[in-house]
């Protein structure tokens, strides 16, 4: 590593707002996302031996705010998002073949939102934006059904917000904005669909980073309340 930054290939399609998600493969799916037109459909894959963008499936629905999760199967599961409407439509990308299936719709439309892979495989999607206001709501999408069913909602309605699997298994989320700009933090619990709150942030915040280091400690960094943040917190190591 030099510490240092190089140009490689560049889009095809200039895009803010998409997804990128790690295939099993190496490469790169970008998706979706809002272009100079409004939404986008079109989805491009980014080969780090060649440095190359190709153009593969598009996606059925034109979205942006959405998320991309790749599940165990290696496809990408696509939720949720906006385009005009906060959209309840999710769809699967099979690497194999480079094409969109459709797969079964949210619960609750919703932008912003949050989406994890869960050690057994399933994605849990919390809280965003629906209609005008933020919301509280969960769901989990089952891939082996391609159906959503409800969970324990959020004790606040927020987005953009964090969630990073721990190593327990358990969900961490954290900051966000819905009425104000939080501090919360809550860990969910799969085997019974229920949020616990722990400790507060030092300083509530919306559009930061989460990442968990090796030695189980969370990593908040940047992010934005009152005026853009340069703080960055360490949570303690999460046992639960």
């Amino acid at each position: 590593m030099t510490g240092t930054w190089t140009a490689t290939g560049s889009l095809g399609t200039a895009r803010s707002e998409h997804t990128a998600t790690l295939l099993s493969s190496g490469q790169v799916l970008v998706a979706g996302g809002l272009g100079s037109g409004g939404a986008l459909a079109s989805a491009e894959l980014y080969d780090p031996a060649t440095g190359i963008w190709t153009a593969t499936g598009s996606l059925a629905q034109e979205r942006y705010f959405h998320t991309a999760t790749l599940l165990l199967s290696g496809k990408v599961l696509v939720a949720g998002g906006l385009d005009g409407l906060n959209l309840r439509s999710a769809e699967l990308y099979d690497p194999v073949t480079g094409t969109w299936e459709e797969t079964g719709q949210l619960i609750r439309g919703r932008e912003e939102h949050t989406a994890t892979l869960l050690s057994d495989g399933r994605v849990l999607v919390a809280g965003g934006v629906s209609g005008p206001s933020s919301i509280a709501t969960a769901e989990i999408y089952d891939p082996a059904s391609g159906t959503w069913s409800p969970t324990g909602a959020l004790p606040v309605a927020v987005y953009s917000h964090t969630a990073t699997l721990l190593p327990s298994g358990a969900v961490l989320v954290t900051g966000g904005v819905g009425t104000a700009f939080y501090a919360n933090t809550e860990i969910y619990t799969p085997s019974n669909g229920t949020w616990t709150s722990t400790g507060s942030l030092n300083a509530a915040r919306s559009d930061h980073t989460a990442t968990l280091l090796l030695n189980r400690k969370v990593l908040i960094a940047g992010g934005s309340s009152t005026e853009t943040l340069a703080s960055a917190e360490l949570g303690g190591r999460v046992r639960q």
